[in-house]
């Protein structure tokens, strides 16, 4: 029994540590959403690819696409660079030491074309803001849940639209040399 809490407690500190090497800089970040629900709309799934960059520790420079096409009644699309910063555990009071609170902010092209009631279209800049949560199950991967705010700015017969989801998916994180080598000193 004895040994059974030991070696309980030793994974918990070393999973605790590699907590910290997936957002190292130089790493990066490859995922998407797969579920997206909208508050706005029924439940609807798409694909969201995204690719990321950490420029420093905690912060990621990336850029993703998203093509939805829901039910026949709206077919949204964009193409926008991101930001992503991930809070530090101490920043939030330790809390959860599997996984990093995070935000996001996006600012790109894009539209929303709704085909059914007053279809409404709206085509042109594309902004965000959102805050998530990275569930890390294994070091190098994540489950993530992200609620973000989606405007639309520009052309078509609606000069501003709008969507706030909930999305959920994954994401890989792949360390480069310096971080592989953290990360084998930890375990």
């Amino acid at each position: 029994m004895k040994k059974l809490v030991l070696g309980a407690a030793f994974a918990a500190i070393a999973l605790a540590g590699t907590a910290n090497a997936q957002i190292q800089e130089g790493n990066w970040l490859v995922g998407g959403h797969v579920a997206n629900i909208q508050f706005t709309k029924p439940f609807t799934i798409d694909l969201s690819p995204k690719a990321a960059y950490f420029v420093k520790d905690n912060w990621a420079v990336g850029a993703g696409v998203d093509v939805k096409y829901a039910d026949g009644s709206e077919t949204t699309w964009s193409i926008a660079p991101f930001t992503r910063y991930y809070f530090n555990t101490n920043e939030i009071d330790g809390l959860l030491n599997h996984g990093r609170f995070f935000a996001e902010g996006s600012a790109g092209f894009g539209g929303k074309n709704e085909e059914v009631g007053e279809k409404n279209s709206t085509n042109g800049v594309k902004l965000g803001i959102g805050a998530g949560y990275a569930y890390f199950i294994t070091p190098n991967v994540s489950v993530e849940g992200l609620l973000k705010f989606d405007g639309y700015v520009g052309g078509g017969n609606k000069s501003g639209n709008g969507d706030l989801n909930l999305g959920v998916g994954f994401s890989i994180y792949l360390p480069t040399r310096t971080a592989q080598a953290s990360l084998r000193d930890q375990q």
